[in-house]
């Protein structure tokens, strides 16, 4: 069986309607998979594709907009079918023609009822990536020191041990330090497991033609809210309107403003790992930054 018709014939099964795959169009925008719309003259559908290999990561992307999408807060594409055909991984999802400015009132209201959504433990039932690295999700209690560990263990050692098995490990002395030394930020401050989208920049949040928000290419777990709201801070993308509508919903802590720089740190991490020294600098003032809030 090839590649489309396999397609076609998971979504008949997804959807229970006939499908045949009439059109595709290749699409641009990803730098991991890629990607194509698919039509059969009256529906379109969104198509992520890569080999083989990545058939996990697929899995994992469409359990995690499923269970966003369960929270009904914020619109998220829906998941339709995920599968494997002529070695190749496919995640087969709603099409949705992203070509409005997002509603920042809207925006701000329906991430903080997402949060709202919470778990016993942080973390989640399966690992995934964030980009191309893999994340962790071992789920741990719910406590601040729960919290803590988690984020020591499986954000900033996992990303700091990639970045010394890739040659930064001398640059980054000063990380032995912020390891001992961040849970100080805590001290006051106990998050709870928020449902997350886990790798919320301005590339990952856009909007239909009605202004109704959408995020995608999420990094899912559950965890503390303010890693959201960090990284939305960290490439630009969102409004000052879209932070007031939030903290009208949900205030954040006063400490927010020192924690978002460490949790900004995973993310430069990442890059630094993924895209190389352009990100060192960045990533060793983060760390700077850190330690002088502590």
């Amino acid at each position: 069986m090839t590649l489309w018709p396999a397609i076609s014939a998971q979504i008949e099964q997804a959807t229970g309607q006939p499908f045949i795959v009439h059109k595709e169009q290749a699409l641009g925008g990803g730098c991991i998979n890629q990607a194509c719309r698919i039509s059969d003259g009256e529906r379109d559908y969104f198509v992520k594709l890569n080999s083989a290999r990545y058939g996990d990561m697929f899995e994992v992307e469409y359990l995690s907009l499923l269970e966003m999408a369960a929270s009904h807060t914020i619109r998220v594409p829906e998941a339709i079918c995920h599968g494997e055909a002529d070695s190749q991984a496919f995640l087969v999802l709603e099409y949705l023609p992203l070509n409005g400015q997002p509603d920042p009132q809207l925006q701000g209201q329906q991430l903080a009822a997402m949060h709202r959504h919470s778990s016993d433990r942080f973390g989640w039932q399966r690992d995934n990536t964030i980009g191309s690295t893999p994340q962790h999700n071992q789920p741990r209690g719910n406590s601040g020191h729960d919290w803590v560990t988690f984020w020591r263990e499986q954000r900033l050692l996992p990303q700091l041990q990639l970045a010394q098995h890739n040659g930064y490990g001398r640059s980054l002395g000063i990380m032995d330090r912020l390891l001992s030394d961040f849970p100080r930020l805590f001290s006051d401050y106990q998050p709870q497991p928020s449902m997350l989208h886990g790798d919320l920049w301005g590339g990952n949040a856009a909007a239909l033609a009605d202004g109704t928000p959408v995020i995608f290419d999420p990094a899912f777990y559950y965890g503390d809210r303010e890693t959201d709201i960090a990284m939305t801070t960290l490439f630009g993308g969102f409004s000052p309107a879209f932070y007031d509508a939030y903290n009208e919903s949900w205030p954040l802590n006063p400490g927010y403003r020192s924690r978002k720089h460490l949790y900004n740190l995973y993310h430069l991490l990442n890059h630094l790992n993924l895209f190389g020294s352009g990100y060192l600098g960045q990533t060793i003032a983060s760390a700077e930054r850190v330690l002088a809030e502590i």
